[in-house]
């Protein structure tokens, strides 16, 4: 058996700057009228190719950001940059995976890869041999014909992958896609996720709360503050990969990470525990 290839990670300023993120703010009228700051004057550069994990407390404005970044939403001020040219819509240069599986359940599982290349011109002699290029490299092409609700959860987060990768977006988001998963299954779609991205290498933004997580596949983890959501610390990564979830250096940052995220948590509580009504 070979010995995997090694990939030492990227220094900084090593690539080209895909996205940037410049003064954005956003924010969002409640029911009761209350207006509600979701992120504020969030700055950062994200290089071509580059696996950028975003974590921070419940309601920092992780997943807002994705939207804007994905053109599903627009921000009060600021700008988002992609090649140096201003997101104002959805585009198919970038693909969002959610945390519950999108799939369509009329169509099987080989179907729906289909479908997504059929919205993105792909030819149909080529669309049926490029989806199944993709089940194999995600090892779901023996269910190929299989139904959605035939599937386990992690099986359905594995063809969602495949049919937004097959579609070669420049730009993947991901929205804490293995959170509603248990610990087995998301460990082995983690280390799946690092394989299928080491052929792509497509840029990467993924939104999670759990810290190993975040540090196993990132190059770089930012960590964003308490609402309204900015960037206030990155932890770079230089572990070669593929990685290993016993890698000392790993279980390090880890901890750094945690620290950090642990004092931006307290600060919410600390904010909740003075801005909650007297019902008494």
């Amino acid at each position: 058996m070979s010995k995997p290839t090694l990939h030492v990670v990227p220094e900084p300023g090593a690539a080209e700057t895909k996205l940037s993120i410049r003064g954005v703010s956003k924010s969002y009228v409640q029911a009761s009228g209350d207006r509600v700051a979701a992120l504020e004057r969030a700055s950062l550069e994200i290089a071509k190719g580059e696996f950028v994990c975003l974590i921070g407390p419940s309601g920092c404005g992780k997943s807002t950001l994705l939207n804007l970044i994905a053109g599903l939403d627009r921000p009060d001020e600021g700008e988002i940059l992609m090649d140096g040219r201003p997101v104002t819509d959805p585009g198919p240069d970038r693909a969002v995976l959610f945390q519950e599986p999108s799939l369509f359940p009329w169509l099987s599982v080989l179907g729906n890869v289909e479908f997504a290349l059929e919205l993105a011109g792909v030819a149909r002699r080529e669309r049926t041999e490029r989806a199944i290029a993709w089940l194999e490299k995600v090892h779901l092409a023996r269910f190929a014909l299989a139904q959605p609700h035939e599937l386990s959860p992690g099986m359905r987060q594995r063809a969602t992958l495949a049919r937004a990768l097959a579609c070669q977006p420049e730009v993947l988001l991901a929205d804490e896609p293995f959170g509603a998963l248990d610990a087995q299954s998301r460990e082995i779609l983690q280390r799946e996720l690092q394989s299928v991205w080491l052929d792509t290498r497509n840029t990467f933004i993924f939104v999670t709360h759990n810290v190993r997580e975040a540090v196993f596949l990132a190059d770089r983890v930012v960590l964003m503050s308490s609402r309204p959501g900015m960037f206030v610390a990155e932890h770079r990564i230089s572990s070669p990969r593929p990685r290993a979830f016993e890698d000392v250096l790993l279980s390090k940052v880890v901890v750094d990470v945690h620290d950090h995220l642990l004092k931006e948590v307290e600060r919410v509580d600390a904010s909740e525990e003075g801005a909650r009504p007297d019902l008494a």
